[in-house]
């Protein structure tokens, strides 16, 4: 029995040496790892080679001072030290993100066909960098497994400010997270300004008072809470995140979650007894009037200054939760309905929907929206006859998935939609640890089980949120956050087959660290079992 017991000892640190052979300490895990004999130093002698206007080398030069304590020079030519390089005839091999990291005893190489892909090695290389400055050797050839890696934050609801989305960005970019999805506007605030319609943040950007103690509660916090970007302060932001490979895409809630708008300019709603910005949460009655002109010009004249604002081609609209009896209710809006033929409240939407998109598409952007825009029910208080629709949504939308049965994603993929996956039971980071921990988080696959490998590519990514009804402070979002959104980092970058969760909690350790030294409250109880209870 010792005989046994001493063999199958063998054999677990065998395969613990060669799980680790094949594994770094870097999150999110890269595709493919080979480590070798000997190490590199990097010391203040050392230059980073690369072109001396190359934003990634002085990017690395700061990177290296601010927590390595190293002063190093960028040097155009050389062939030690830490080099930069494009190569465009890798993108075959490693894609438009990917890169290859090759450190030796006399050189570390970053190698890729985009600067992205460079930012990426560097990000790599940061992790792998001991408190010594020593770096083991070993050779990296690293790619996403998804083009859409994203963190939404929600600020209508509570405004957290320019530093706190900065800090957010740079989490992201240490993981290798692409896109900022940024909720602007919501019943509860209108976030973003915007110049033709001053009212939208002067009166919609600022409440009374808020709801406090969940979402049935008479309790209210008796402040007042407000807030807004202006246009300057959105620039800034989105040049922040480019630096950091990071695209931004803005969601401008319509036709529900629109109160805040409301309140500002009466004249939006089909109700129109809105007088103040509502202090509490949930589903409320008003929706925009889809059926007056005068409401689709306003969207119209929003929508071209947020595109004017934004770079990025993708504009989130929202699209859920719409209570349809305001419209149900409106005999202008009926007499709109039987003019253009729609049967239901969900084909008002999905025709208000479609015209949208189509004003997006004139001028070259993408519309994008939860999941309800489809038409299908996903949830228990929408009568089944008001979801009967006839009308096709317009095939270019994105559809982002986060409510309903998992079989709505392969109706939408088989119908052609491009989907990003956001299914709340994984992905909220507004639901606790004892809901959703790490291991949760970890597991969730955006492809859905048996989805045919032909509509695998129809899966962007995914998204992980971060709502905050009821996380008022940053010390509450930071720990709601942090270390989940490590998890939902490497869902996103790291190959099916090279997700091993005991080797990412290991690699957490240090990421953690960063956080402690970077102040960023992370939650200390993240696991399933810290919530066992106690027999």
């Amino acid at each position: 029995m010792k005989l046994v017991n001493n063999l199958l000892a063998c054999v677990l640190v065998l395969f613990t040496v060669t799980l680790h052979a094949q594994h770094t300490r870097v999150i999110p895990q890269p595709l493919k790892v080979e480590s070798k004999e000997g190490s590199y130093t990097i010391t203040p002698k050392v230059k980073i080679i690369a072109d001396k206007n190359d934003y990634n080398a002085q990017f690395l030069k700061e990177l290296l001072e601010e927590e390595y304590q190293l002063d190093l020079k960028i040097a155009g030519k050389g062939k030690k030290g830490i080099i930069l390089k494009l190569d465009t005839a890798l993108s075959n091999e490693v894609g438009e993100e990917g890169y290859t990291l090759e450190v030796l005893k006399n050189k570390i190489e970053i190698k890729a066909p985009t600067t992205t892909g460079v930012f990426y090695g560097i990000q790599t290389l940061r992790q792998l960098i001991k408190n010594n400055g020593e770096v083991a050797a070993v050779s990296i050839t690293d790619n996403p497994r998804f083009a859409w890696r994203a963190f939404m934050l929600d600020e209508a609801r509570y405004f957290k400010g320019k530093e706190q989305v900065k800090k957010l960005l740079d989490q992201m970019a240490l993981l290798k997270m692409n896109v900022f999805h940024w909720h602007l506007t919501d019943d509860q605030g209108w976030r973003i300004e915007i110049k033709k319609y001053p009212k939208l943040t002067e009166v919609g950007g600022f409440r009374s008072n808020t709801q406090i103690g969940g979402w049935n509660s008479e309790k209210r916090s008796g402040e007042p809470h407000g807030g807004y970007y202006t246009q300057d302060e959105i620039k800034e932001i989105i040049e922040y995140a480019a630096a950091r490979h990071i695209k931004v895409v803005p969601e401008i809630e319509m036709p529900g979650h629109a109160s805040a708008a409301i309140a500002a300019y009466p004249w939006l709603g089909t109700i129109g007894e809105l007088k103040e910005v509502p202090v509490v949460f949930g589903k409320l009655p008003d929706s925009y009037n889809v059926a007056d002109p005068k409401v689709f010009q306003f969207l119209e004249d929003v929508l071209l200054e947020v595109m004017n604002l934004f770079p990025e081609k993708t504009i989130h609209i929202g699209g859920d939760e719409v209570k349809f009896d305001a419209w149900k209710e409106s005999e202008f809006v009926q007499n709109f309905m039987k003019e253009n033929k729609l049967n239901t409240p969900t084909d008002l939407q999905i025709f208000f929907t479609n015209k949208i998109s189509n004003f997006l598409d004139k001028y070259d952007h993408r519309m994008m929206g939860w999941n309800e825009v489809l038409g299908g029910n996903v949830h228990e208080w929408q009568k089944k006859e008001d979801m009967e629709t006839k009308e096709e949504l317009a095939q270019s939308t994105i559809v982002h998935f986060w409510k309903g049965n998992l079989d709505m994603v392969t109706d939408a993929v088989n119908r052609g939609y491009d989907i990003v996956n956001s299914y709340h039971v994984f992905t909220y980071l507004d639901y606790n640890y004892g809901y959703t921990p790490i291991e949760n988080s970890y597991s969730f696959d955006p492809v859905p089980e048996g989805l045919d490998a032909k509509y695998h590519e129809k899966v962007l990514g995914l998204g992980c949120q971060m709502w905050s009804e009821w996380i008022p402070t940053v010390q509450d979002m930071d720990r709601m956050v942090f270390p989940r959104l490590a998890a939902y980092a490497e869902v996103g970058w790291t190959a099916k087959d090279r997700k091993n969760f005991d080797v990412f909690i290991e690699n957490l350790n240090p990421i953690l660290d960063h956080w402690e030294k970077k102040g960023i409250k992370y939650a200390d109880k993240f696991r399933k079992a810290d919530f066992k209870e106690v027999k």
